[in-house]
């Protein structure tokens, strides 16, 4: 699934394309996707101008006059600038024409989303019900370890699950989890409540330069995603822990362990992570 990372290459990818630039077209091959594309969706869009990109969490958003529109990329999906009228594959679901280039969603799985909320809706954006349970942005000042430290003084709950619900800090997701876990030498199965003030200053620094450093060598390859060039990222290439079972540890040489929490695959160094 693309992740905080991946979704922030893409909004860096489309955005030179899209700001200021005017919707001449959309075209939507289907009904939708997770849920349903708004049905005036070309009404909406045609003729307006794209004011600004931005993303919360793992949402693009494309915010226009009259509204915004929100992207989630689901499990599979992923953005490409293709020339306008290029052939439509059978996984391309919609496209959003902007004189003779076009930005083209795809999505294999089907889990992605393309939602519109209305200038008019007399709830403001955050209080979108996808984007207001989302917790504080890590690339944002205000993310910090005593933030992380004060929410998790109730929280019993294994500190890995704790970072991927969102509800604290938003877009760590399984990736970037294991690996800032590593970096801060916390064990993933470790209570939150139980993780001293000092780890989680070191934590709040681990997610920092994590993402940031993913989103400079333009995210990780996944199964599905590759960025909007079509070209993929090369942060695995980087990883200490991810997928790397049985592997030696890159800073103490034990072998990387795998467990399952929540139906996710965790990665440590039981020798780093006490």
């Amino acid at each position: 699934m693309p992740e905080l990372p991946e979704v922030e290459v893409t909004r860096l990818g489309v955005d030179p394309h899209i700001s200021g630039k005017t919707v001449t077209a959309v075209i939507m091959r289907r009904a939708g996707l997770r849920w349903p594309f708004p049905p005036d969706l070309p009404d909406l869009l045609k003729t307006k101008s794209v004011l600004r990109t931005g993303r919360r969490g793992k949402y693009l958003l494309l915010f226009f006059a009259n509204g915004t529109l929100l992207i989630h990329l689901g499990m599979s999906g992923h953005l490409r600038v293709v020339p306008a009228g290029s052939p439509a594959e059978k996984h391309d679901h919609l496209d959003l024409v902007f004189g003779g280039q076009a930005i083209r969603m795809t999505d294999p799985r089907r889990f992605g989303a393309v939602l519109w909320h209305d200038a008019t809706d007399p709830l403001p954006l955050a209080e979108h019900p996808l984007l207001k349970k989302l917790g504080v942005e890590p690339l944002e000042e205000k993310f910090n370890g005593e933030l992380l430290y004060q929410a998790t003084r109730q929280r019993k709950s294994a500190i890995k699950q704790v970072l991927l619900a969102g509800d604290i800090v938003v877009g760590v997701g399984n990736i970037y989890a294991c690996e800032s876990l590593f970096k801060a030498g916390i064990h993933p199965e470790k209570p939150a409540h139980k993780v001293n003030r000092k780890s989680y200053h070191l934590l709040a620094q681990a997610i920092r330069e994590t993402l940031a450093a993913a989103i400079q060598q333009g995210g990780s390859t996944l199964k599905d995603f590759i960025g909007v060039d079509g070209q993929s990222g090369y942060f695995q290439q980087s990883y200490f822990v991810y997928d790397r079972e049985a592997q030696p540890c890159r800073i103490c040489a034990h072998p990387v362990q795998r467990i399952v929490q929540g139906q996710r695959s965790s990665f440590f160094c039981k020798h780093c992570q006490k």
